[in-house]
């Protein structure tokens, strides 16, 4: 299993020593998201500072830009980076898609498809001199002159990850992608009884198997020094885990335990702005299912234990203040890499 890291400060200028640093430690895989910042631009400065980490988007919103933009970037990441670059892209929901970026959002799961489809018959036709005949349901690309084709890249196999929570997305993703951004709100029993036979399907579908994909995530953790930490830092993970088991789109990971029933109180809540009563519905085993928690010798194992076989990647969710030790990465990348 391999420890993967946030980018936690977006600020261009000081993005290229964070990942200096974060490569030293030992982690994998350095992460963007889309939520405050542009996912792709602290890459770019990534790329150019760094060597063997690998980069990606967990993830970039793909409806907003056409996938002929997102070739590009991917293109130009890819070669900057000498094949370090993982492109990770996610439907999210209705909302956001019409109210802040105002786009049509329409069958989410066939349009992420072929997104993924036509970005590989773009990057074909860069790399192999193939024609652009891509005519899906929602996009259309048969334009191609030289001057408008960057050409071949050393490195042109450009791994896709999508973020999926239900079936048709962890199918859609096992059918024509590298890998899948599990959600951070998860357990393993949803892994094992919900996506991974949805994944598999797709998988069949397209004639791989399970070492032909990857499984990454950024899991729930509590981790301190003292019991009080721990404690305290359990609080902010309970709001957390209030916070999305609120939307409905997250229902399955409940289902998977039979906690449906509290989704509507919770959206309810939500709509009051009752953070703290929202948080007090997430009882204490629903914590322990959601959340690893541990001091900092003990999270590796403990990580380890709980997702052997589930997970090829792994990156700490920490919705609480943290500062970044490079020691205590170093031996918890150790941990999660040990083969006995």
């Amino acid at each position: 299993m391999k420890l993967d890291i946030g980018l936690r400060d977006y600020d261009l200028r000081t993005v290229p020593d964070y990942a200096r640093k974060m490569e030293s430690a030992g982690c994998d895989c350095l992460w963007s998201s889309e939520t405050q910042h542009d996912p792709f631009l602290p890459l770019a400065v990534a790329a150019a500072a760094t060597s063997t980490i690998k980069l990606g988007t967990s993830i970039a919103v793909a409806f907003p830009r056409s996938p002929m933009v997102l070739a590009y970037t991917a293109w130009d990441l890819q070669k900057a980076s000498a094949g370090r670059f993982i492109l990770g892209l996610g439907s999210q929901v209705r909302a956001h898609n019409k109210r802040r970026f105002s786009v049509k959002f329409e069958a989410p799961g066939p349009k992420l498809r072929e997104v993924v489809l036509a970005l590989r018959a773009i990057w074909d036709c860069w790399q192999n001199g193939t024609s652009l005949k891509f005519h899906g349901q929602f996009y259309q690309f048969d334009l191609m002159t030289p001057f408008f084709n960057p050409g071949p890249i050393a490195h042109p196999k450009i791994p896709v990850f999508i973020a999926g929570v239900n079936h048709y997305m962890c199918r859609v993703a096992g059918a024509v992608c590298d890998g899948l951004h599990v959600h951070p709100f998860h357990t393993p029993q949803y892994l094992r009884d919900y996506v991974y036979p949805a994944v598999n399907e797709g998988l069949r579908s397209s004639g791989r198997s399970r070492p032909d994909f990857t499984y990454a995530t950024a899991a729930f953790v509590i981790v301190g020094d003292t019991e009080q930490e721990r404690a305290r830092n359990a609080e902010a993970v309970r709001q957390q885990i209030a916070f999305y088991a609120s939307t409905r789109t997250y229902e399955p990971v409940l289902a998977a335990h039979g906690w449906e029933g509290i989704v509507p109180e919770l959206h309810h809540k939500s709509l009051q702005g009752d953070w703290q009563g929202m948080a007090a519905l997430i009882t204490d085993e629903m914590l322990d299912m959601i959340a690893v928690s541990g001091d900092w010798e003990t999270i590796g194992p403990k990580l380890r234990e709980r997702y052997a076989g589930l997970l090829d990647r792994i990156a700490l969710y920490q919705p609480y203040e943290v500062a970044v030790d490079d020691s205590r990465l170093t031996r918890l990348a150790q941990q999660l890499n040990y083969t006995q």
